[in-house]
């Protein structure tokens, strides 16, 4: 079939998700929930682009082309969602994202410099009881990355989300910490995660090693 990507002709196979036939096509959308190794899970409403006909922008990355489709990626209220959805998540965090991180990324793609929004803001929170890993909560943003990257990639099954809204995070086993689920420390939590909340202890020693010695 065939859809229109910002006014180019693009040929996809049916099943392809708009985010695909765009990166398909050497195009990009910004995205903070969306991992390739990764069922798409929709939740961030950050890759949301303007499709003709639509009431509304879409997220792309759950969305499925169809026939005749005409996709924008310059979409300007597509933009203002995805900045104001970075922002939020932006607003709530004690510290700036590291620049290596997908989160930081995905502000200096959007141009998001600082946030409008001043309010509550994530206690730290550290769960350092894993021998391989370490849990910032603090920076979690409940993308759900490390869940689906637990279940879908090793199938250990020992990450899941808890709470709502501001309040919601990622617990280890039954709220007990990683040392005491079925964590296999494997690692994949750690890699997909956006923000840094789940990092391997030993490059969280290096930082903090760096950061005290002024480098």
């Amino acid at each position: 079939m065939q859809v229109m990507i910002d006014g180019n002709a693009v040929e996809v196979e049916p099943g392809t998700t708009l985010l695909e036939a765009i990166q398909g096509s050497g195009g990009h959308v910004a995205s903070l929930c969306y991992d390739e190794r990764l069922d798409p899970f929709g939740a961030c409403r950050v890759c949301m682009v303007g499709v003709e006909g639509a009431p509304g922008p879409l997220p792309s990355c759950t969305t499925l082309c169809r026939e005749g489709m005409e996709i924008s990626t310059t979409d300007e209220t597509a933009l203002r969602v995805a900045r104001a959805v970075v922002e939020l998540v932006l607003s709530e965090l004690p510290e700036a994202p590291g620049e290596h991180t997908a989160l930081a990324v995905v502000a200096k793609q959007l141009n998001v410099t600082k946030t409008r929004w001043t309010g509550a803001v994530h206690e730290k929170d550290e769960d350092l009881r894993h021998p391989y890993l370490a849990f910032r909560h603090e920076l979690c943003i409940s993308c759900g990355r490390c869940v689906r990257a637990c279940d879908e990639v090793q199938g250990a099954f020992a990450l899941t989300v808890t709470g709502r809204g501001f309040s919601s995070n990622v617990a280890a086993g039954v709220d007990s910490g990683f040392a005491e689920s079925s964590c296999v420390s494997c690692g994949a939590c750690a890699d997909t995660c956006p923000t840094d909340a789940i990092v391997e202890l030993r490059l969280l020693e290096l930082a903090i090693e760096r950061n005290g010695s002024g480098e």
